[in-house]
């Protein structure tokens, strides 16, 4: 972890695009590659001596004077060719290349259709990697490499109604004559008609489990992925007539 000094704001201590983080001077530094000619002014008279640096500060105020973006320096910085991320805070790095995602919701009765009060509303979600796993993908800083593998565990339903549903696997999509689903679903009691728009809002949320390994240890994170859609219920209306 890495703070701005001054600013007390968390950062990240290695960018790939600029290099190492100084608490010092609150500044990125990474080797200009290739070095600037022996008779560039940012040597200062030093060349070959040192080495000079691309620097990006976090606060454009604050930092070593430059030329072109450029500065020389005698001997690396502070903080300099050191990740200063811990194996976890990899590991996250590493589930936000993987692009998780909300459920892609699956129900029988979609924004287009009206559902009815006492008919069962199946649930589920299209199965892919980014929606229900397994997904992998690796991160690294310099010295430190952690691969991490993400997999949903269970889906909470919100049904709008107050209902929560909780389904251990991502449901079965319906099929023509199908009643009851055999893994997820939900009855409404209610009409949907004082809802807002007349309509419940159903919010689909993923837990997923993650594990991950790197620096010589392992652990898991668990996070969640949210999406959400709306069902119109009504009431059958039967006319009586005698």
């Amino acid at each position: 972890m890495c703070i701005t000094p001054g600013y007390h704001q968390v950062v990240d201590c290695f960018s790939a695009a600029f290099g190492w983080f100084n608490n010092l001077d609150g500044c990125y530094y990474r080797t200009r590659d290739p070095q600037p000619s022996a008779t560039d002014s940012v040597w200062n008279g030093h060349y070959p001596s040192g080495t000079v640096y691309d620097v990006t500060c976090a606060d454009p105020s604050a930092g070593p004077g430059t030329s072109g973006g450029w500065t020389w320096l005698a001997s690396p910085p502070d903080g300099f060719g050191a990740s200063g991320a811990t194996p976890g805070e990899v590991a996250a790095r590493a589930v936000d290349q993987m692009a998780l995602v909300g459920p892609a919701i699956g129900i029988t009765v979609t924004p287009d259709k009206t559902g009815l009060v006492g008919v069962p509303v199946w649930l589920w979600t299209a199965v892919s990697p980014t929606t229900w796993g397994p997904n992998m993908a690796t991160a690294s800083v310099p010295g430190l490499s952690v691969t991490a593998t993400a997999r949903a565990a269970q889906i909470a339903w919100d049904m709008g109604d107050g209902t929560v549903k909780v389904c251990k696997g991502p449901g079965t999509a319906y099929f023509t004559g199908g009643v009851h689903s055999p893994t997820c679903e939900h009855v409404y009691v209610a009409s949907s008609a004082g809802q807002p728009n007349g309509a419940y809002r159903v919010t689909a949320t993923a837990t997923w489990e993650v594990t991950w390994t790197g620096g010589g240890t392992s652990g898991v994170l668990t996070v969640t992925r949210s999406s959400s859609t709306t069902v119109r219920i009504g009431e059958l209306q039967v006319l009586v007539t005698g």
